[in-house]
């Protein structure tokens, strides 16, 4: 007879294969992801497809009695009814107790004490250490982002600094390119006052050697002049010099008359 029962227990419990039971899952469930996905959907780098990827979840799946997941009511629901569940969980447990397949030995004892236990530690200690881990958690967050906020202000200001410079160096170039014009200037402006120094150095020694000319012509003429001039005279006799003066006197004579 407890073979018989356990055969008979097998072939109810075949029907509680994931695969079979969980026929509806939530929103969380692998099972639920793993519908959602295409055959065969990949991205062009054969890589999964981000529709399709699994997503840890923030927050479990919903539960009952704060073990059993929903899954496992809502698979009942179509087929008993809404008290169908928590009947086929009492004879379940009626089963196994009266065939004692479940042994309830000391050991059961413990375990529902400590079941005890643990739901009173979860439910009042546990919203409190919750609330204290999300501080813990909240404060390490704020300070994870007060140090990206510093790190980004820090970058921001390292690019800041790079352009910057960047400009300071385009500045540097304008300053070499107006420093090479006032090199040119000065060796324009050196160049022509050598130039004009050359110039008023030819310029004094031509006027130089012009004025020695004109000088040595003047001479010259002077001493061309006075020697005409003595030779003249010595040509000259009284005779002439009478001649010229009587000449002279009938000029003066005949413009005296046409004066009148």
């Amino acid at each position: 007879m407890l073979i018989q029962s356990m055969i008979r227990l097998n072939n109810r419990l075949h029907y509680l294969n994931p695969k079979v039971f969980c026929t509806v899952h939530t929103e969380t469930c692998p099972e639920n992801k793993k519908k959602s996905m295409p055959c065969g959907s990949r991205t062009s780098n054969n890589e999964p497809s981000s529709k399709g990827q699994l997503k840890r979840a923030i927050k479990s799946g919903k539960v009952r009695l704060g073990f059993i997941p929903e899954e496992y009511f809502v698979f009942f629901y179509p087929k008993t009814g809404v008290t169908g569940p928590y009947l086929f969980g009492i004879m379940l447990g009626n089963y196994m107790l009266s065939k004692e397949i479940y042994v309830m030995e000391h050991d059961y004892y413990i375990g529902l004490s400590i079941f005890v236990m643990t739901y009173y530690g979860t439910t009042k200690l546990g919203p409190v250490l919750a609330a204290s881990l999300d501080k813990d958690v909240d404060a390490v967050e704020e300070s994870f982002k007060s140090r990206r906020k510093e790190e980004e202000a820090h970058f921001e200001n390292i690019i800041k600094e790079a352009k910057d410079a960047q400009f300071r160096a385009k500045g540097q170039n304008l300053l070499i390119e107006a420093k090479k014009e006032n090199v040119a200037m000065q060796l324009e402006a050196v160049y022509r006052e050598r130039l004009m120094h050359v110039y008023k150095s030819l310029k004094g020694r031509l006027d130089y050697h012009a004025k020695r000319h004109r000088i040595e012509t003047n001479i010259h003429q002077k001493w061309m002049i006075t020697w005409i001039l003595e030779n003249v005279k010595k040509s000259i006799t009284p005779e002439i010099e009478r001649q010229a003066l009587d000449q002279a006197i009938v000029s003066l004579a005949s413009l005296a008359e046409r004066a009148r």
